[in-house]
């Protein structure tokens, strides 16, 4: 029985140092890594990881964790529309389509036919046709401001869409610095072993000769 209780407690003392163990070599290896992208940060970058922006520190850190970055532009800006900028969207859409233009022509044509042509007596908007001035401009009054509405959205989305294309092309090449480094280091290894068993081989024959 005193056999069986010091191996148990022999066991989880080596349990517990095999953990504490894997502890100290997982912090070894963050405080490499977080080391290894310091020198990376400061040699592309040219300044130290502290006085980086949020969007290269975002990068990094997706680049990093081996993360995805990009992103459904449409999507992502769609979502945080409101209700009216939504609105703003569809009637500046419609109203510069060929289908409007063309329905409103039509509408123009029979509005002029009707009172001229057809009602000659008893026209509602006889020429010059007050009535349908007021209608068309009380039309652009409203339609205006819809419009620059939805092209200062579109400013904000094209700027949204070149931020993005911007964190995209960053972490891309930050991918590809980083695997030129470790193809650079790889063949330095490489180089390194190669002249180390030649030199073990011109040795040998020395000895041997």
């Amino acid at each position: 029985m005193a056999q069986r209780g010091t191996d148990t407690h022999c066991n989880l003392l080596a349990e517990r140092n095999t953990g504490a163990e894997s502890d100290r070599i997982d912090n070894w290896h963050r405080k490499q890594a977080m080391s290894n992208l310091s020198d990376f940060v400061h040699h592309h970058f040219d300044k130290p990881a502290d006085e980086l922006g949020e969007v290269e520190k975002r990068v990094l850190a997706k680049a990093h964790e081996r993360k995805v970055i990009s992103t459904d532009v449409n999507a992502a800006f769609s979502a945080d529309a409101s209700f009216g900028e939504r609105i703003a969207d569809s009637i500046a859409r419609i109203g510069g389509s060929w289908s409007f233009i063309i329905a409103f022509f039509v509408f123009l044509i029979a509005w002029t036919v009707i009172n001229t042509i057809i009602l000659v007596s008893g026209a509602f908007d006889p020429y010059p046709f007050v009535f349908l001035n007021l209608i068309l401009s009380m039309l652009a009054a409203i339609q205006a401001p819809i419009i620059m509405m939805s092209q200062n959205r579109q400013a904000e989305r094209d700027r949204f869409e070149a931020a993005k294309d911007y964190e995209v092309n960053l972490k891309a090449e930050l991918e590809v610095l980083s695997l030129h480094q470790k193809i650079d280091m790889h063949v330095l290894t490489e180089l390194t072993g190669l002249r180390e068993d030649v030199a073990r081989l011109s040795a040998a024959l020395a000895a041997k000769g």
